[in-house]
């Protein structure tokens, strides 16, 4: 019985994919028409801050999951692997900032500015967390 749930499961998951992402050559192809269309990106910068960002955001984590539920103690030592899991989430961050050829300091304004109106009180409020407006991002 579990064994006919999973494969059921993953024939839905099968049908709920896109082509780009169970086919090689349809990624290619994919790759190719927003290198056409998109020529202020460079596509494989773009993925490679995209993938070294969530794989770094995942090592920092581990550091954090191990201190919050495993014991391990927040020494200097710790956080100073944290510190340099930052730099390297910095460094994946600066490279897709460069992909999408942003402004650095565009991209910081702008989450400045998208925040203040989140928070219209210059403060965290759980309520302006909780329910956001239609263009809240």
């Amino acid at each position: 019985m579990p064994q006919t749930i999973l494969n059921n499961y993953s024939e839905f998951v099968e049908q709920l994919t896109s082509r780009p992402s169970n086919e090689l050559d349809a990624m290619n192809h994919r790759i190719d028409e927003l290198r056409t269309t998109q020529k202020d990106v460079n596509m494989s910068l773009l993925i490679t801050g995209g993938l070294g960002l969530s794989s770094e955001t995942g090592e920092l984590n581990e550091i954090l999951k191990k201190c919050l539920f495993q014991g391990k103690p927040m020494t200097d030592e710790t956080i100073f692997h944290m510190k340099r899991e930052l730099g390297d989430i910095l460094f994946y961050w600066c490279n897709t900032v460069r992909a999408l050829s942003l402004d650095p300091n565009a991209v910081m304004e702008e989450n400045i500015q998208k925040l203040k109106a989140r928070y219209p009180r210059g403060e965290f409020d759980v309520y302006c967390s909780e329910n956001r407006k239609k263009d809240d991002l």
